[in-house]
C-alpha cells in the first residue's frame, strides 16, 4: 500500500458506482447524439483520411473517411468538470485537451497537404512533454508513491510520470490503425483505473475516468467497422494522454505497462522492427505496428481487432490484480 492512501471500502464503492453511472452514462449519451452531425460537418468540411501510402493495400479503401472524430472525446472533460470540478478534474482535462490540441494541428496539416504526413515525431515528442509538465503544474504537489513500491524520490516519480505521458499518448496513436482498435483497446485499462480510483476514493480522477469510458463507448458506435468516422491523432493523442493522467494520479505509473500491454506491444513491434532494420537491413515483422503484421498475415481487419481487445481485458484484469494485491 503506498503510505498515502486510506481505504474506505464502501466510500469507494460508492465513488465507484457513481463515476460509472453519474459520469460514463451522459458521456456516453452525449457522444452518441452528437456523432452523426460531427461526422457530417467533417464530410462538408473534406475532413477526410489519407491512406498511410505504406499501409496495406486494404486500407486505400479507407482513404475519403472523415477523420478528427476525436474531437468528441473533448464532451469528457466537460462532464467530469460539471459533476466534480476540483484540481484534479481540471489537470486532467487540460492534459487531455492539449494532447488533442496537438492532434488537432498534425491532422489539420495532413488534411491539408493531402498526404498522411503531419507534424514529425520529435517536435510532437517535445510539445507533450511540455503539456505533461503543465499537467503536473495543474495538479499541485503529489505524493511521491508508485503503487506496489512506496516513497520515492520526487525527482524520479515526476520524471517517470513525464515519460508516462509521453510514451502513452504516441504508444495510442500507434495503436490507431485499424477500426475501432484503438477506441475497443483502451476500455478495459479504463475500467481498471476507474476501479482503482473507487479503492482509493478518489473523486476526481473516478468521474473523469468514467466520462472517458462513456465518450470511447459512444464513439465507438461510429468507429467499429465498418468506421463511418476515424479519431485521428485529435483522439488518439487525447486518449493517450487521458490514460496516463489517470494513471499518474492514481500512482499506477508501473502498472500501465501491463494494464496498456497492448499498446506497449505495438510500440515495442515498431521499436523492433526499425533497429533490426537500420541494424542488419532485416524485418522481424511483415510490417509495423504489429497489427498489420497478423493482417499481412491473412488475418481479416475484424480479427485483428477482436483479438487485440481480447489481449486488453486479459491484461487489465492481470494487472487488476496485482493492484489489489498491492493497495
Amino acid at each position: 500500500m503506498s503510505p498515502h492512501t486510506v481505504i474506505n471500502a464502501p466510500y469507494g464503492l460508492g465513488v465507484l458506482i457513481g463515476a460509472l453511472l453519474v459520469a460514463t452514462l451522459p458521456a456516453f449519451a452525449l457522444v452518441a447524439l452528437a456523432g452523426r452531425p460531427l461526422i457530417d460537418r467533417l464530410r462538408r468540411a473534406a475532413a477526410r483520411q489519407i491512406a498511410y501510402e505504406d499501409a496495406p493495400q486494404t486500407h486505400q479503401v479507407k482513404t475519403g473517411t472523415p477523420t478528427m472524430g476525436g474531437v468528441l472525446f473533448a464532451l469528457a472533460p466537460l462532464v467530469a468538470l460539471a459533476l466534480s470540478p476540483s484540481r484534479t478534474t481540471l489537470a486532467l482535462a487540460v492534459l487531455m485537451l492539449a494532447c488533442m490540441a496537438i492532434g488537432a494541428i498534425d491532422d489539420v496539416a495532413k488534411i491539408r497537404g493531402q498526404k498522411n504526413r503531419g507534424l514529425r515525431a520529435l517536435p510532437k515528442f517535445a510539445l507533450t512533454g511540455v503539456v505533461a509538465i503543465v499537467f503536473l503544474l495543474v495538479a499541485g504537489p503529489q505524493q511521491t508513491a508508485l503503487l506496489g513500491i512506496g516513497l520515492v524520490p520526487p525527482w524520479l516519480w515526476y520524471a517517470l510520470s513525464v515519460i508516462v505521458v509521453i510514451s502513452t499518448t504516441h504508444a495510442v496513436n500507434l495503436t490507431d490503425g485499424l477500426d475501432g482498435l484503438a477506441s475497443g483497446t483502451i476500455v478495459p485499462p479504463l475500467l481498471v483505473l476507474i476501479c482503482t480510483a473507487g479503492i482509493l476514493s478518489s473523486i476526481g480522477v473516478a468521474f473523469f475516468a468514467g466520462a472517458m469510458l462513456g465518450a470511447v463507448l459512444g464513439f465507438l458506435i461510429y468507429n467499429k467497422h465498418p468506421a463511418k468516422v476515424f479519431m485521428g491523432d485529435t483522439g488518439s493523442l487525447a486518449l493517450g494522454g487521458a490514460l496516463a493522467g489517470i494513471a499518474i494520479l492514481t500512482h499506477t505509473q508501473l502498472f500501465l505497462l501491463l494494464i496498456g500491454g497492448v499498446f506497449a506491444a505495438e510500440t515495442l513491434s515498431v521499436i523492433i522492427q526499425v533497429a533490426s532494420y537500420k541494424t542488419t537491413r532485416r524485418r522481424v515483422f511483415r510490417m509495423s505496428p504489429l497489427h498489420h503484421h497478423f493482417e499481412l498475415a491473412g488475418w481479416p481487419e475484424t480479427k485483428v481487432t477482436s483479438r487485440f481487445w481480447l489481449a486488453s481485458l486479459v491484461l487489465s484484469l492481470l494487472g487488476f490484480a496485482l493492484i489489489v494485491r498491492t493497495v
